[in-house]
Order: structure tokens, then sequence, then C-alpha cells
């Protein structure tokens, strides 16, 4: 019995030992640091079911006020840069220092973890480089007409529910994931969906396997992003990621079905089968066959393509949900603003001879800075997160952020901090017009900035400005009381609690 209590005893002095030393890591490199709580560290309360992950480094950003601070994600320390202008050097000037993410990726034996966001080094630049012509006018433009099918699906589910209640309280968060699903299974992988008749699809299935806040879906996410080392082993394992076999089964259904009958569609899946297929993207925004020379090698394997798409599926379905539902949201609590939006769009119908299309929505300025906004106020994602390569000289300071190190940048606590955004709290799109430029540009970042932002931003915006003016010209949002949005302790996306309630009504 001495034995073990001794044994015991050893064991804790010896985790005392280590914890007290992984816990003064910034102590001892000079920086500012703020513990939080061991050994959960700036992640305490989001164990604590408390606060979300995005909200818990908001939180480390408002304990301060220094340019940048030492913080830890559990055992891992990771600077959390404040200074909105060192955060943007950092993703633009320097990039060579912070080119990774440091999230888990194993190219050799898991091509389904080798997507855009995860990638590094040589291998993220060559991709992005083939696939970034996937994203020009000319190609978004050859979508548009895909995009506005589904959002007509979106108006004729508005109209029925109108018909039968006339003004109805709807949660645009959840009408607006709906829109989200079918504008993703339409653009990107060529389906038609109707999430708004038929919500036990495929793909919204597939997309509670990805969200539900489940043990497994925490643990994973946690692995990915703080230990990679550790979701290295459960793939190695066979412990596969929530929702990526199914993701995988219907890419490979889809591919196996579009090269066997050489179907030709104007979707993301067709140009990077164009890419597997022929080693490039064209140029060309009128050609999009993905036909096979009698020479070629394919470039990219069937789970090369599923990365891709799984990756553009989870990251675009939710951003465009999301801001859609709060532009409505704040719409419908500023009724300047939304009559200033409802002139723009009129008007620039009226020079368009009525039609909404590709050119229309990009002449809607008013709308652009609505969205614009929206992605202030509510950025998609709350951070931004990078990997030190070399050992970076901190400017004005003589602290070097060592190499290997994670930095963190919250969009949450930057893009509403006083500082740089003037009353934060209120909505209020002519802050980015020139006449009234009243922010610091360095801090607005809602997508990224540098050689990494988010290859399909233009896409994103664009399907939500589509769904924006399709509601907007069809139905009149109702005035409401206004009232700041609480958000859930669930989740890396600013997700509503209690959904984002807005009330229509048909137009006379």
């Amino acid at each position: 019995m001495s034995a073990a209590i001794y044994l015991i005893g050893v064991i804790g002095v010896l985790l005392y030992t280590y914890l007290k030393w992984t816990f003064s890591y910034w102590e001892r490199k000079g920086f500012p640091c703020n513990r939080g709580s061991i050994p959960f560290g700036a992640l305490d309360p989001v164990r604590r079911n408390k606060r979300s992950f995005g909200l818990a480094i908001y939180d480390m950003y408002l304990s301060t006020k220094k340019p940048f601070i030492g913080i830890y994600l559990t055992l891992r320390p990771a600077l959390l840069v404040r200074d909105a202008q060192l955060a943007y050097d950092m993703l633009v000037k320097d990039f060579a220092s912070f080119h990774d993410r440091g999230v888990y990726v194993d190219e050799k034996h898991d091509a389904l973890s080798a997507n855009l966001f995860s990638m590094e080094g040589k291998s993220w630049r060559g991709m992005r480089t083939k696939m970034s012509p996937s994203f020009t006018s000319g190609k978004l433009k050859a979508m548009f007409s895909t995009s506005d099918d589904v959002a007509d699906k979106m108006v004729a589910h508005v109209n029925k529910k109108l018909q039968q209640s006339g003004t109805t309280e709807f949660d645009m968060k959840n009408l607006m994931a709906c829109y989200g699903i079918d504008i993703i299974a339409s653009t990107i992988f060529g389906l038609d969906v109707d999430s708004f008749t038929q919500p036990d699809n495929e793909l919204r299935r597939i997309s509670k396997k990805v969200t539900d806040n489940t043990a497994e879906n925490i643990i994973r996410g946690t692995t990915s992003f703080l230990y990679p080392g550790l979701e290295k082993l459960f793939i190695r394992l066979g412990w596969a990621t929530p929702g990526m076999k199914d993701m995988q089964s219907l890419v490979r259904r889809t591919i196996t079905l579009r090269e066997e009958t050489n179907v030709e569609r104007r979707d993301l899946m067709q140009l990077l089968l164009q890419l597997r297929n022929t080693g490039q993207i064209n140029n060309d925004d009128g050609i999009w066959s993905a036909q096979a020379t009698v020479n070629s090698v394919k470039t990219l394997s069937k789970d090369n393509v599923v990365a891709q798409l799984f990756l553009f599926f989870v990251a675009g379905y939710e951003t465009t949900a999301s801001t859609a539902a709060y532009t409505l949201y704040e719409l419908a609590q500023n009724p300047d603003v939304l009559a200033k939006l409802l002139d723009d769009i009129n008007q620039t119908l009226a020079k368009h001879n009525g039609e909404l299309n590709y050119d229309s929505i990009q002449d809607m300025k008013y709308l652009e800075l609505c969205v614009m906004e929206t992605t202030r106020k509510y950025p998609a994602l709350p951070i931004l997160n990078r990997m030190c390569n070399q050992d970076y000289p901190l400017p004005n300071s003589n602290l070097v952020l060592k190499k290997g190190t994670e930095v963190l940048i919250s969009l949450l606590g930057m893009q509403r901090d006083e500082e740089y955004f003037p009353d934060p709290l209120r909505y209020q799109p002519e802050r980015f017009t020139e006449e009234h430029r009243n922010y610091t540009p360095a801090a607005y970042m809602p997508f990224g900035v540098g050689p990494r932002q988010c290859i399909a931003a233009r896409m994103g915006k664009l399907n939500v400005k589509i769904a924006l003016a399709k509601i907007l010209t069809n139905f009149i949002v109702e005035s409401q009381e206004k009232r700041e949005i609480e958000f859930t302790v669930h989740g890396i996306p600013l997700l509503p609690k209690g959904g984002a309630p807005v009330r229509l009504s048909k137009k006379q």
C-alpha cells in the first residue's frame, strides 16, 4: 500500500511540475500573458459549456489592450494578436513566416485531409494556383442561373407559408440554411436538392453529421486544430471524420457518372474534373468540358476532389446562411438602412430592365456595403489562425516569436473594437464609403487577407446578395425592436441563440 501511495505521490509531483512549466512558457519568453485556468487555459469556459471557442478567444481579446498577448489553448501556447496592423502584416507582408495553419493534414496517407484550408507550403500554393480560375467573374456569371433557381425555390417556400398565415415570423438562420445547402448542392455538386420541401435530403444529413454538437465532433475538432499528431493517429486507426465517408461516397458516385456519360454542367465539380482530367482549369470561361484526351494522365485522384468539395461544402453553406440571415435581422431593426437598400435595389433593377442577373447584382452598391457591414459585425469565422513557420522578431519590441507557435487573430474582437470601428455595435453600412469612412482598413478581414484569403469569397458574397435581393423584392421586412443577438456556446461559427427571427409579409 505504501508503495502505491508513494507512486501516486511521485506522479502527482511530476504532473504538477509539468503543468507549472508548461503554463510558464510565456513568462519565460518575456511575453505579456493571460494563463486562464490550468490545465485548459483560455478554453476553460468552453470546457464548462459557457462559451464557444470563438467567444472564449474574444474574451481573451477583451482582457487586455496590449498589441499581443500569450495565451494557452489547453497545453499549447498561442499568441493572440490584437494590433490590427501587426495582424495584417503577418498575413500579407510577412506571409513567408506565416504561410501555414498548423492544423491536421496528411497528404501521403490521407488524401481526404488535403484540402486548401489545411494544405501546407508548396502543395498548398500549387493547388491554390490551379484552382484560382474556378472563381473568375466569367465562371460565376455562368453559374448565376443555377443560384437564381435555388433562390426562386426559397421565394416559393416563403409564399406558401404566407398564404397560410399572412404575416409570419421566420427564423432566418433556418431559412437561409436551407438556401445555403441547396446553393452548395447546385453550384458545387451539380445536384438538384430542395431542402425546403425535403429537409431530410442526403446533403442535410451530411451537414448534421458534421455540425451537430456531439462528443465525437468536439473531440475531432479539438484534435484536428490543437493536436494534429493525435488526429493522425485516429485516422490511421480507421476512425473517420464524421460525415466524410458519406461525402466520399456521394462525390465518387457523381464523378463516375459524369466521366462515364461525359455529362457537362456548369458547377465547381465540373471544373475540378477538368483539372483532374486535363491538368488545368481552362482560363476560357466558355470552356467547361472535362473530357480527357487519349494520352492525358489524371492529376487528381477522386479523393483529392472529395477533399476540396468537402471543404467548400462545410465552409460555404454556413457562411452563406449566417451572412444572409444576420443581414435581414439587422435590416428589420434599422428601417433607415432598409429603405436605402430597397431604393438601391429598385433603381438598379430599373437600369437593367427589371432583370435580376449577375450584372445587376454587381451594380447594387449599397447592397455591397450592407454585406460588408454584416461580415464586419458577424464574421462567419470569429478567428483566423496561422502557424509561425520561422522565428519572427515582433516589431517595436525585443521579443521573438518562436517557430512552431500558433498565432490567433480574433476577428470578432478586432471588428467590434471601438478603436478600429467607432460605435461598433451600430449597423452602419456607410462606414465603408469614401465619404464617411471612419474605420481602420487593416482591421477589416472577414474573409482573411493575403495569399491565403478565402478563395471562394466572391462566390459566397454573390449567393448572399441573390438571397437578399430575392427576399426584398418579393416581401416586406417588418420593423422590429432592436435587440443584439446572443450566440450559442457550441461550434466554431457564430450561431444565434434562438435563431434570427424576422417577420415577413407579402407585398401588395
